[in-house]
């Protein structure tokens, strides 16, 4: 072989080594590239998931359109929760009310609300029945169910053997009575579906014997003369919890939202408790009654400052057991599973 031979072959070994090389670089430039392209617009992606509007349910059809007492309802009715969600792209907050828990979770099982509070066993049934939601708060735990007999009817628990009551179906009280009428022994008794308003008028034309009642309204029933044959007050295992609970859909793309919300519950609460005869005069007309009232039925003292305590999941877990052994709740679950820590 010539010397030209020689050199010319290892000129064109070069260049091909040249050219090897140039092309892998420009090949691991291109990877990098599009790594790089890829994980900015996944990252644009995901930003553009997190949720701009926030839609909460809430218990309780009032002329102020907000939660009627705790730290929830002066929260929104000062604008506190609102600018803490604000801080975290949320720019639209929608507040809708409803009469009773079991309607507002059909709501958030549909799709139509992010969030909501209402009474434990609600709350529990909808998941017992396969509801995607996670418990995040239990903001109160002192839900208190009363019994109130019509007038001249029956003067005791016992005397409603065979008598129709009157209940808000899937309700705290639901679950109250039920587990009082246990007690008490009486096994022939009727339950009948009413919301309170109906369940009040029903009551005063004696076409039921009885109804379950909370708060102000049983207070106000009372008052007119109604007989109060018992309230959980006797029975702290029968006492309801409040629960806040969250859409699984909403909380992935919302990841933070439990540790978000209950801050921002915890700063309206401070603040709050800095204006304690302002938030009483709040609730008295969110409720149309008096200060003197609610600092009887729902002092301040009462607002939990925790999203949990033990009292309350020790609660909320009789309840689910309860309602399990009943059947009111179609299957049993770890508790453990459901709440969002």
């Amino acid at each position: 072989m010539s010397i030209f031979h020689s050199k010319t072959n290892k000129k064109r070994k070069n260049y091909w080594k040249a050219a090897f090389i140039v092309s892998s670089l420009l090949a691991v430039m291109l990877v990098q590239g599009c790594s790089s392209s890829k994980g900015a617009n996944e990252a644009a992606s995901a930003d553009s998931e997190k949720p701009t509007v926030f839609n909460y349910g809430y218990i309780g059809i009032n002329k102020l359109n907000v939660p009627s007492s705790g730290a929830e309802g002066w929260g929104f009715y000062k604008g506190i929760i609102q600018e803490e969600l604000k801080k975290h792209g949320i720019t639209q907050v929608n507040l809708t009310a409803f009469p009773n828990g079991p309607d507002q979770t059909e709501s958030l099982v549909s799709g139509r609300l992010d969030a909501g509070s209402l009474g434990d066993t609600p709350a529990i049934i909808a998941y017992a029945s396969g509801a995607k939601t996670r418990l995040i708060a239990q903001p109160a735990t002192n839900s208190i169910g009363y019994l109130i007999a019509k007038k001249g009817g029956a003067a005791s628990v016992k005397d409603l053997q065979g008598k129709t009551i009157a209940i808000q179906k899937g309700s705290f009280m639901h679950r109250y009575v039920v587990g009082l009428l246990k007690k008490e022994g009486v096994s022939d008794y009727k339950l009948v579906h009413m919301l309170i308003p109906d369940a009040s008028a029903a009551l005063a034309r004696g076409d039921v014997d009885a109804m379950t009642n909370n708060g102000v309204q049983a207070l106000k029933q009372i008052n007119e003369g109604y007989p109060l044959l018992d309230d959980a007050t006797k029975h702290p295992d029968l006492i309801g919890t409040g629960a806040t609970v969250a859409s699984e859909a909403f909380l992935a793309k919302f990841p933070d939202f439990p540790k978000v919300w209950n801050e921002a519950r915890l700063k309206a609460l401070d603040d709050l408790k800095q204006h304690e005869d302002e938030y009483y005069q709040f609730a008295a007309d969110a409720q149309g009654t008096t200060p003197d009232v609610i600092k009887k039925i729902s002092p301040i003292s009462q607002i939990k400052d925790t999203p949990f305590t033990d009292e309350g999941l020790k609660l909320i877990e009789g309840t689910k057991n309860f309602l399990v052994e009943e059947k009111l709740a179609k299957k049993d679950f770890n508790i453990n599973d459901w709440v969002l820590k």
